[in-house]
């Protein structure tokens, strides 16, 4: 027996899990319909796929909203997982599963998928026959994804940095690590039966004033720590700025240096593709202003050539949204992809080359780490600061590096803190911005520039 078969079965053997068939589950992924696969529906697409956010407590209720979701053409289902279950806490998800079902109350902000078992869900996947996307936010996921492959959802979000960073405090980063390789290769064994299972890494990071070049290099490093377990289909995601000209930047930038990276790595037949998130920041409480912000994402994500879009409501700023309104934004949005129709893509050549710089000097300063392997070289260089996330909660960030909008809404880094940014690029973020005011004044000019959208 493998060493990853040992522990997989030590995982698997936890207490709220309901009898693990390895076999059966092999078999089922197997047979599987590639309707569940999203790299299948990645290969056959010449459309960007359209999936929105969303997740309830109860079988029912989830079942209700993916109805909900299928009437409004969705094509890719979304399963979001309760908070109690990315702690791995998953007595208390057990405890709130049973009120909710009871009194009928959400009593969990997600669906609790270790306690309802993949044996239960498996029915509800296979029935509407859909891709189905796993959001969670796990630090280990190892239990919470042997699930979901087990019910039929192929693709998992989400990585050792970008399912940590953004989430966590405490969290050991090493462990994350450690985790996180468990996942992809599970992931790349089923691969073999079938479809390959995608993963995802998440974009959007804090979704406060993140630099291109921050969200990139994360991104190159979450899918080589993917591809080098033996994955075959991978998505980069980031989400929108806040600058039309600075996302089409970054769309075209990763595009090229994740395939650039993916070859270095002798991964070439690796499929990448590009997620784009609507607008992850603070919303507008405005519910005509949030359509037109979600409309214009939309247009951006056409602009950037993204293969999948993953939608907001305009209840955003109000509250979990309710079915409808996400069945809303997902019928609307492909509304607006059906007559945009693809569209023109002019790419800024100096900001390109600006940020094609920034993101080269970080991996090769990453790279450079005398560590043996490249986790560790990872974890390294976010120990050291070479790679710093602006606003992450976490306690190994250095949150030095200090970032702020220029004149035309571009995220410009003006504290490099640790970062490699090169000389020249460095001045070049300077001086787009007006840097003689005082510190209160740019301070305040920060805390505009977070909210910009509400």
């Amino acid at each position: 027996m493998s060493l990853l078969q040992e522990e997989r079965e030590i995982i698997l053997s936890n207490e709220y899990v309901d009898n693990f068939d390895f076999d059966e589950v092999a078999k089922f992924v197997k047979g599987a319909s590639k309707d569940l696969f999203i790299s299948h529906h990645f290969k056959q697409k010449n459309k960007m796929l359209v999936q929105p956010r969303g997740g309830f407590p109860t079988y029912q209720k989830q079942f209700a909203l993916n109805e909900f979701f299928v009437k409004a053409n969705v094509d890719v289902l979304p399963l979001t997982i309760d908070s109690n279950t990315r702690l791995n806490d998953y007595a208390t998800a057990k405890k709130m599963l049973r009120l909710s079902e009871e009194n009928d109350v959400d009593m969990l902000n997600g669906y609790p998928l270790v306690n309802h078992g993949y044996r239960t869900t498996r029915k509800m996947i296979t029935h509407f026959n859909k891709p189905v996307s796993l959001r969670h936010g796990t630090p280990d996921a190892r239990l919470l994804i042997e699930t979901a492959i087990a019910s039929g959802i192929f693709e998992i979000e989400g990585g050792p940095i970008t399912y940590l960073l953004p989430y966590s405090k405490n969290f050991p980063l090493d462990k994350a690590f450690l985790y996180w390789k468990y996942v992809e290769r599970v992931c790349a064994n089923y691969s073999q039966l079938n479809e390959p299972i995608n993963r995802e890494s998440f974009g959007p990071l804090t979704a406060t004033l993140v630099p291109p070049a921050i969200t990139i290099v994360i991104q190159l490093l979450e899918m080589l720590l993917s591809l080098e377990e033996g994955v075959k289909s991978f998505s980069v995601s980031f989400s929108q700025t806040g600058s039309m000209n600075q996302d089409i930047v970054t769309g075209a930038v990763i595009k090229k240096l994740a395939k650039y990276y993916a070859e270095q790595i002798n991964c070439a037949d690796a499929a990448i593709h590009l997620v784009y998130h609507q607008w992850m920041g603070a919303f507008p409480t405005n519910k005509d202003y949030a359509e037109q912000l979600i409309n214009m994402s939309t247009v951006i994500a056409s602009m950037v050539g993204a293969d999948k879009i993953i939608t907001k409501t305009r209840e955003e700023a109000s509250g979990i949204p309710t079915k409808e309104a996400n069945a809303k934004t997902v019928a609307n949005t492909q509304y607006t992809l059906g007559i945009l129709n693809g569209l023109p893509n002019i790419v800024d050549e100096e900001e390109e080359e600006i940020l094609t710089l920034q993101v080269k000097a970080i991996m090769e300063a990453v790279f450079n780490d005398p560590a043996d392997t490249l986790w560790r070289k990872v974890f390294n260089s976010i120990k050291s600061g070479v790679i710093d996330v602006p606003f992450s909660p976490h306690i190994i960030n250095h949150n030095k590096m200090i970032t702020i909008r220029d004149a035309k809404k571009n995220i410009r880094i003006i504290k490099r803190g640790n970062v490699p940014i090169p000389d020249r690029c460095y001045a070049y973020d300077k001086a787009q911005c007006d840097l003689t005011k005082d510190t209160t004044s740019i301070v305040n000019d920060i805390i505009h520039d977070i909210g910009i959208m509400q």
